[in-house]
């Protein structure tokens, strides 16, 4: 039933674009102080590994219902995953109207995504669980972060975009460091964090040189985390 359930919660995920209008970032007046060109925000380009994304985790749902559907290894990820991708099918839709409550929503992705995660880490092989989940994971915890950081300069608390850019990145990384010391060898969740912050990096380009420094900081932190990891796990 769970296998079922997951199948059905990726394609109406997958669907969810196609009868929106899509998604590549918010709008600058969505925001009280229009956030126009956003620092925190990675380039256009960058929203193309949704591509992958909604591909392998298709495959994964597919491969969960046909040969892994009884495996109970499965089963105790499967939950958090049909909850994460349940919301997502809503999440395009919910930022064209309020950008708090979708905010609040990738958080709840997130934190489920990351549950099932690490449900789901010893699941053999990987790239049939772990690796999609986890390239999901990866950006998703990237997008949570832009999102804070466009609310927080959007809606004129603290500092300006600049400060909170440098901030969700640090915070960005602190919680990718967290994220691969318990997924060892999911290395598609650092590839998919890192990608998002190069995307920031080409945004920011040297118009705002702190914060593509500190992208390119958090690429090489998160990428040698990651492939210290790998070597040991191997």
């Amino acid at each position: 039933m769970k296998a079922l359930a997951t199948l059905i919660a990726t394609m109406a995920f997958m669907i969810a674009p196609l009868i929106t209008d899509g998604f590549a970032g918010f709008r600058p007046d969505q925001f009280p102080i229009p956030q126009d060109n956003a620092p925190v925000q990675p380039s256009g380009y960058a929203f193309s590994i949704w591509s992958v994304i909604y591909l392998w985790l298709l495959v994964s749902a597919i491969a969960g219902y046909w040969r892994y559907r009884d495996a109970p290894e499965w089963d105790a990820a499967r939950l958090p995953l049909i909850l994460s991708l349940g919301g997502g099918a809503f999440w395009i839709k919910l930022a064209t109207v309020s950008v708090i409550w979708a905010s609040v929503l990738i958080w709840v992705m997130l934190g489920t995504a990351l549950w099932a995660l690490f449900a789901g880490r010893g699941i053999k092989p990987a790239w049939a669980f772990a690796l999609p989940v986890g390239l999901y994971a990866g950006w998703l915890t990237a997008a949570s972060c832009v999102s804070i950081g466009l609310l927080g300069a959007g809606y004129g608390v603290g500092g300006g975009a600049v400060h909170w850019a440098m901030l969700m990145i640090a915070v960005a990384m602190l919680l990718g460091g967290i994220v691969l010391r318990r997924a060892i060898g999911v290395w598609s969740y650092a590839l998919a964090l890192a990608w998002a912050l190069v995307g920031i990096m080409v945004r920011n380009g040297v118009e705002t040189p702190p914060v593509t420094l500190f992208a390119l900081a958090g690429v090489v932190v998160i990428s040698g985390l990651a492939l210290r990891q790998l070597r040991n796990h191997t």
